[in-house]
Parts: C-alpha cells; structure tokens; sequence
C-alpha cells in the first residue's frame, strides 16, 4: 500500500476528485468515480482497473479484510491513497460513506461499440433524466442478463455518481452506450433486433408478445415517454396494464416488469425471431 496519507479536506489532489461530479470534468478527462466497497468489488470483478483508490480504514465496516483489497490493487499498479476522516468526507459523495473511492476510466461508447447475441435481450432508454432511475433499471439489466442498455439521446452520462451508485457498480458489468436515437435505431435494425416499444397509447398487452428472439425493450423520458421516432420504428407497441388512479408507472418499474416477461418466455420456450 502507499505510504501517502492526506488528512487535509483543503489538500488539492482532493479537488480534482471532487471535480469529477460534474459531468464536464468527466468527459474531459475520461474518468469517473466509484464510492463503496460493494460497487468497487463489482466493478474489479467486472475487470475494471483503477486508475487510483483511496481509502479510510476509520471508516470501513471490516478493516481487517477490507484492506487485503487494497493491498491487492496496489500489487497490480493502482495508486492507492490513506485518507483521514475529514479529508475522506470531503470528498464523498454520500453520505454514510464505507472508506472507499476509487477513479476509474469512464464506460462511455458509441452503439457501433457493442456487441449482442443473434438472440440476445438489449434494452433501450430515452432521454431518461434521473440518474437513480438509470441506475435502477441498470440493477435489473444485470440480475436478468440483459446483453446491452442504450441510453438514447441522454440527459446524463453513464459515469454520473449518482447512477453509479444506484447501479450498485453494475454500470460496470452490462454493456452500456450512449448515442443519438437515429444512430440507435439505425444499429438494432441493421442487426436484425426487434423493437417492443411502452407506450400508455395501444391496446396490446406487454404479455401478448414474443420475446424470445433478438430483442431491445425501449422505454421513454419519465415525463414524456418513447418519441414518434421510436415508436414509429418498433415492431410492436405494447401497454402495462394500470387500474389505479395515477396514470403511469415508474419508468425503472416498467422496464423491470416488460424485462422480466421476457426472461419467462426465453426459460420456457426455444430461442426464436420477435414475432
């Protein structure tokens, strides 16, 4: 491990951490940050290699194990830093922090960058705005082994704190991407992948349709839904079913709900083309 200790809040290495909030400094220097021991062991599962950890053993649950981590990434070249309680506070972002921060490279690349299975399950997100609900639905993508998640015309960035955080550190471990909603479409036609699109708008239920072929679940902004451009492109439009008084789900909920119908159809039936 380092023999680096800051215990300064004011110490300048702090702020170029604290910088990397803001979605500018991310895109610029190509990096952003993972906060807790569970998303950091996620993401090194994932193979991802920090470029820098730090650390406060004042502040983690089991120092005794957790700082074998530390010990290891240092052995495989990471710059490892010991942080005070001020200084480790200082710099993150949550509250309760667990001791650990780490600065990884960013996950950003284009739909041209992906890869999916002549079966595989891919899920669409336009224009949604809250990194949480990101976040969330990328929690599920990963639980229910969901190949890629597009983020189509984005309001936030894949390396956003917040999403990295809801996510659990599964922004690291499903193929993720950001385009245009051309560029988007454009991709998942030239490879033969169906688009069900959600949308409050059609009759025909999320149950209703095979989903057991090459597939991308499209869901829209929390305010607005899926555009014109999507559901004019989709192979089908398909509806949750609501009863109650408010007129909409949450959109990390409906993409959960539409997912996993298609994880029971893909268990109970042969692979075959979206009809």
């Amino acid at each position: 491990m380092s023999d680096l200790i800051i215990t300064s809040p004011s110490n300048q290495r702090l702020k170029s951490l604290t910088a990397l909030r803001r979605r500018r400094a991310r895109e610029e220097s190509g990096l952003t940050l993972i906060e807790g021991f569970e998303e950091l062991m996620l993401a090194l599962g994932a193979g991802v290699l920090p470029q820098a950890v730090y650390y406060c053993p004042e502040l983690m649950l089991d120092p005794t194990s957790q700082l074998s981590v530390v010990t290891d990434v240092a052995g495989r070249g990471v710059d490892t830093v010991q942080l005070g309680r001020a200084a480790f506070e200082r710099v993150a972002y949550r509250e309760g922090p667990d001791g650990f921060l780490a600065v990884v490279p960013s996950v950003a690349r284009a739909c041209a960058d992906l890869s999916v299975s002549p079966t595989g399950l891919a899920l669409l997100c336009q224009g949604v705005e809250k990194p949480g609900n990101l976040g969330a639905m990328l929690r599920t993508a990963d639980a229910a082994g969901v190949e890629a998640v597009v983020a189509a015309d984005p309001v936030t960035d894949w390396g956003n704190p917040n999403l990295v955080r809801a996510s659990k550190g599964t922004v690291f471990s499903v193929p993720v991407c950001s385009d245009s909603t051309a560029a988007t479409v454009g991709w998942l036609q030239e490879r033969g992948i169906a688009l069900v699109a959600t949308t409050p708008d059609t009759d025909l239920d999320y149950t209703e349709v095979d989903y057991t072929g090459a597939v991308a679940i499209a869901v829209g902004a929390e305010k607005y839904g899926l555009t014109d451009e999507v559901l004019a492109a989709a192979a089908h439009r398909v509806r949750i079913p609501m009863v109650g008084r408010a007129n909409s789900l949450n959109v990390a909920t409906s993409a959960a709900i539409v997912i996993y119908e298609a994880v029971r159809q893909r268990r109970s039936r042969p692979p075959g083309p979206a009809r």
